[in-house]
């Protein structure tokens, strides 16, 4: 590989100005090239000719014709059924850090059910002073709050712990999103039906389930509902979507998000976890000895580069290109990322679009000049706890080939001379 690919090449403008003097010697050496114009901007268009559409013609919003492979993709030979099934967001061709909703993922465990605002319920019940029973109205009167998170699923990455599998970071990292979340935290609830029943806090916990037929109810501690937990109607300013938890769901700021409980219809305060299905043949962490650990909430900081990336190659040949990515921690804010052109050999840092936010994404840049030589493309993230993103060997030694869940590793694409990308693993 050659060490050129790895630096940070010539300017954006020392780039332009040179192109611009070898347009000015085509101009001498071959009139007839040169004194072609291109006829996209030297001459007025079909679309420059009449008039557009008019402000009502698509109600509500929807991307352009061109966009069109902006879309989640399922993995069909990965679930029997896409009733209880995933897809994926398509991250690989998206920019900034705000998720459209329309582009989130979807994780059902019994499909997405339609549930109006009039007939929608919520329970607080338990070691409460008082059970209550709020419907949508009311939440909507309590103090509201925004924050931005990601929502990260367990089995991301999941696939990928027993080698390289599938080829797009939309496939390896998409189940994830991140949005701006509206609505009532979840303290303000539980204070509302009273605490002092309950006694000592430090060892209560929350029951949380759904309205579906799964419910997919799991267990929080407590620590957890009085910290961040927000009760959600709103993202990204708009109702949430059906596939989303139309019209409350649970926001569980960096934690795995099978806790964020879509459709939630019912919160108990109790005295231990139940240990559900969710939370016990599911989502736990099984060890080389074949044993599991469970209560492994957290997502750990991770990263990888979106672009160049198998589902986004470089088609452009040489010259300046732009390597971006996506860099988020459970456990606090991104504070930095490398980026190694060669496999993790060497490492140059990244410039952060914005200083990260806690429990969200972060967009990350590394502007070089690309020699058309090959390149090992690597992210490695760190975050405000000091946790530094582990490679897979590194994991592998704590937690052997068995796991599904929780795979943080660093991500390897292998950039071709041709601009194409593969997913490959680097030992």
């Amino acid at each position: 590989m050659s060490e050129s690919s790895g630096k940070k090449g010539a300017s954006r403008r020392q780039f332009l100005t040179s192109v611009a003097a070898v347009g000015a010697g085509a101009v001498a050496a071959g009139a007839a090239r040169a004194a072609a114009p291109d006829p996209l901007i030297t001459e007025v268009q079909d679309w420059a000719r009449a008039t557009g559409d008019g402000v009502d013609a698509t109600p509500y919003g929807l991307p352009i014709e061109y966009e069109g492979d902006v879309i989640r993709r399922n993995v069909e030979w990965l679930t029997a059924d896409t009733i209880s099934s995933i897809n994926f967001t398509p991250i690989h061709a998206l920019d900034g850090t705000i998720t459209p909703q329309g582009c989130a993922f979807e994780r059902h465990h019994s499909g997405a059910i339609a549930l109006k605002k009039e007939d929608y319920r919520l329970m607080i019940n338990g070691l409460v002073d008082q059970p209550l029973i709020f419907t949508y109205a009311d939440l909507e009167r309590f103090p509201r709050e925004n924050h931005v998170y990601f929502c990260e699923c367990a089995a991301n990455s999941g696939m990928e712990w027993a080698g390289a599998q599938l080829n797009g970071a939309q496939f390896t990292h998409g189940m994830i999103h991140n949005m701006e979340y509206s609505g009532v935290s979840l303290r303000t609830l539980l204070e509302e039906a009273g605490l002092s029943t309950a006694g000592d806090l430090s060892d209560k916990w929350v029951y949380v389930e759904g309205a579906d037929a799964s419910s997919n109810g799991r267990s929080i501690p407590m620590e957890k509902a009085l910290d961040d937990c927000l009760i959600a109607f709103k993202a990204n300013g708009e109702a949430l979507r059906k596939e989303h938890g139309y019209p409350v769901r649970l926001v569980v700021p960096g934690w795995e998000g099978n806790m964020w409980v879509k459709w939630l219809r019912r919160i108990e305060v109790m005295d231990g976890p139940v240990e559900s299905r969710e939370e016990t043949s599911k989502y736990t962490d099984t060890l080389a000895d074949g044993t599991s650990r469970k209560w492994t909430w957290v997502m750990d900081a991770k990263s990888v580069v979106t672009a160049p990336s198998p589902q986004s190659p470089i088609t452009h040949g040489p010259g300046p290109l732009v390597i971006t990515g996506l860099a988020w921690s459970g456990r606090g804010a991104i504070t930095g990322v490398d980026v190694s052109v060669d496999g993790g050999k060497t490492w140059q840092p990244a410039r952060l679009a914005a200083p990260g936010q806690d429990k969200a994404l972060t967009r990350f840049y590394l502007d070089i000049t690309w020699d058309g030589s090959e390149m090992l493309l690597q992210s490695r993230a760190r975050d405000a706890s000091g946790y530094v993103q582990p490679t897979k060997a590194q994991l592998r030694e704590v937690r052997g080939l068995n796991s599904i869940y929780h795979n943080n590793a660093i991500q390897t694409w292998w950039v071709k001379a041709s601009g194409e990308a593969e997913n490959v693993e680097v030992s």
